[in-house]
């Protein structure tokens, strides 16, 4: 080992080599749940360097296949699957992306930017929009994941209804491959039929393939006026049938669709009462909206208001305020993106990032929901998410008094068991946005058919032959 780690300091510099002292924030997951042991944090500055770095570990690992050696590709450690830490071997390298940070191009007329893997996804928009441009992606933790992470993992977030997940917003990426080599598909063709698209390959593979170092993403013109609503709605199957008034009302000017449950908002007006939740204790459900339009606020706003309208008239929405400025409107999303962090105040709970198709989403929570009632008396869920493209946070706390940690010790198999068994009955996914990590990949192995597995495992065999790359993410290679 003692070989390889002066290789990689004569690479990357002895500076950017860390094997002592705090590593806590490269080798402990966002939510806790995992601290890992490395042989090294690496910080490369530049492509090259990455693949340098592979190199020299694929290298080692073919000389020394008994040693262990591998990589984890890490960029803002922000994901809630424990799928870019390093477990407790102390043979793995953590191979930070965050010193590749720079925004390479901004194309105007292609209407695409071109940055480095390690950017900030808020330094991205930032950056586009002082340049008049709108990059669409957005999520809670913008100001401190990276573009590459978004991608590794293919993050969704709040424009999902709109413009689609990471993956739909990616023209072309470069990659270093797990032998080494560098892929620059940094293109940014919307039109390239010349065999197999090989971007998708690495876009949510969860840097079990090859590393992905910069990308080139889709740009919109920034909207003439941005109005955020707040709707109060009596089911959940009334928030269902507003999306579909959203749509028809808003067309392609509905951006944001957000559904928050009302024991979601209790805790955020408990733990965080400054943020003033909306009339959140007389529905179950509210509703968070988003309409962009490029024409003119006050086009935008009698598009809504004819949307309300319709809205109130029809029953499925009891109540609902418009934010009348921008600080309003940060105010309204600043609460739904408090929801986590409440729960977090609130103690350990169960995470659980589903899909299901949105016609069946009300019939999934009442049957769910039921599920878990009967089996755990008590149980409070923390249901919320991202209703316009059918992905909701179904949470999963414990009872009122209840030990947390003693909770989940005891009843996180059967509350997994209980929701990904329901979200298989409704035609769903087990994991939306976040991805599979570790901790989703046993049940993966469970809800995913067997052809699509041995196609999975396949691609990781071919393009990854040594298991070089963060093992025992999405794929399980002891089956192999």
């Amino acid at each position: 080992m003692n070989i390889l780690l002066a290789e990689l300091r004569a690479i990357v510099g002895a500076s950017h080599v860390l094997t002592d002292g705090d590593l806590s924030a490269w080798t402990r997951d966002w939510r806790k749940r995992s601290q890992g042991k490395p042989l090294a944090v690496l910080r490369p500055a530049n492509t090259d360097e990455v693949a340098r770095v592979v190199r020299a570990c694929a290298a080692y690992r073919v000389a020394q296949p008994n040693s262990g050696v591998s990589i984890v590709p890490q960029g803002g450690n922000t994901g809630l699957v424990v799928g870019s830490t390093p477990d407790d071997s102390g043979q793995q390298i953590v191979l930070s992306l965050q010193r590749l940070n720079a925004v390479r191009a901004l194309d105007a007329a292609n209407l695409t930017v071109t940055a480095d893997a390690g950017c900030i996804l808020q330094t991205v928009q930032e950056h586009c929009r002082s340049e008049g441009f709108l990059f669409p992606l957005s999520l809670a933790a913008e100001g401190s994941c990276t573009l590459g992470g978004n991608l590794a993992s293919n993050a969704g977030g709040t424009q999902v209804v709109r413009w689609g997940n990471a993956r739909e917003l990616c023209l072309g990426l470069e990659v270093v491959t797990a032998q080494g080599q560098v892929w620059n598909g940094l293109s940014g063709l919307r039109k390239d039929n010349t065999g197999y698209d090989l971007r998708h390959l690495f876009i949510g593979s969860e840097g079990t393939l090859g590393i992905i170092t910069a990308a080139t993403m889709k740009l919109a013109p920034l909207p003439g006026a941005q109005l955020t609503a707040w709707a109060a709605v009596p089911s959940i199957d009334a928030a269902v049938a507003l999306l579909g008034l959203a749509h028809r009302h808003l067309g392609a000017g509905l951006t944001g669709f957000e559904v928050m449950g009302q024991f979601a908002l209790s805790l955020v007006d408990q733990h965080f009462k400054q943020l003033r939740v909306p009339l959140w204790q007389d529905a179950p459900f509210c509703v968070l909206l988003e309409n962009s339009d490029h024409e003119s606020e006050a086009h935008a706003r009698e598009r809504f208001e004819a949307l309300l309208e319709a809205a109130l008239n029809d029953g499925c929405v009891s109540d609902a305020v418009v934010a009348g400025n921008l600080t309003q409107t940060q105010a309204l999303w600043q609460i739904r993106e408090s929801i986590p962090l409440a729960q977090a105040e609130e103690g350990l709970n169960i995470k659980h990032d589903i899909s299901v198709p949105i016609s069946r989403i009300p019939a999934f929570v009442q049957a769910t929901d039921a599920l878990l009632a009967a089996a755990i008396p008590g149980v409070r869920l923390v249901n919320f998410g991202h209703l316009g493209d059918g992905n909701l946070h179904y949470n999963v706390q414990a009872p009122l008094g209840q030990d947390a940690a003693l909770f989940l010790q005891q009843h996180e198999p059967e509350v997994n068991r209980i929701v990904f068994d329901s979200v298989a009955a409704f035609g769903g996914s087990i994991s939306a946005e976040h991805g599979i990590g570790s901790l989703k990949v046993d049940h993966l192995a469970h809800y995913k058919s067997p052809v699509a597995l041995g196609l999975m495992r396949a691609i990781k065999q071919a393009l990854d032959p040594h298991n070089l790359m963060n093992p025992g993410r999405v794929v399980n290679w002891s089956v192999f």
